[in-house]
């Protein structure tokens, strides 16, 4: 599909990207550029765990095609590889989510109102919820996301 929709030949692509995996790798890499748009407001924020929870909103608008979520590339590679996939595709997804979790920590210590262990154990978490909302997002109505998302911040 890609030789027929690009116009070029399968040569073209693995001498560019080597191999079907690494254009998968860079479309990754590509992706979390685009997503930079809300990771950066969290990176910026200064307000705590509201920044956060902005960020879980802010996500449903990202994913968002008409009125349909389509969940996150790199959750939805996660739900798909096992531990047998190829490295490189495994490392974008780790460094992605110790990424994420890292500005969830950072939101967190602005509280001044816990714990380093604590903080650490909310920084999970609220990344393996943000897993669960982009994967809900995809088959669940605004108002469910909704009650989810606040459900989440319920427990801070």
């Amino acid at each position: 599909m890609l030789e027929k929709e690009m116009g070029i030949n399968k040569f073209s692509i693995y001498s560019s990207f080597g191999s079907k995996d690494g254009l998968f790798v860079e479309s990754m890499k590509f992706y979390r550029k685009r997503l930079n748009t809300i990771t950066n407001k969290l990176q910026n924020s200064n307000n705590g765990i509201i920044g956060i929870k902005e960020y879980f909103y802010s996500f449903i608008d990202f994913s968002k095609e008409n009125d349909l979520c389509k969940g996150c590339l790199i959750t939805n590679t996660a739900n798909e590889v096992d531990k047998d996939a190829d490295q490189n595709i495994l490392a974008q997804i780790v460094k992605f989510s110790t990424d994420v979790r890292q500005l969830f920590i950072k939101n967190l210590e602005q509280e001044n109102t816990k714990a380093t262990s604590e903080i650490q154990e909310l920084g999970d978490y609220l990344i393996i919820s943000m897993v669960g909302l982009s994967s809900a997002s995809r088959i669940f109505n605004q108002k469910q996301l909704t009650n989810y998302i606040e459900n989440i911040f319920k427990q801070l």
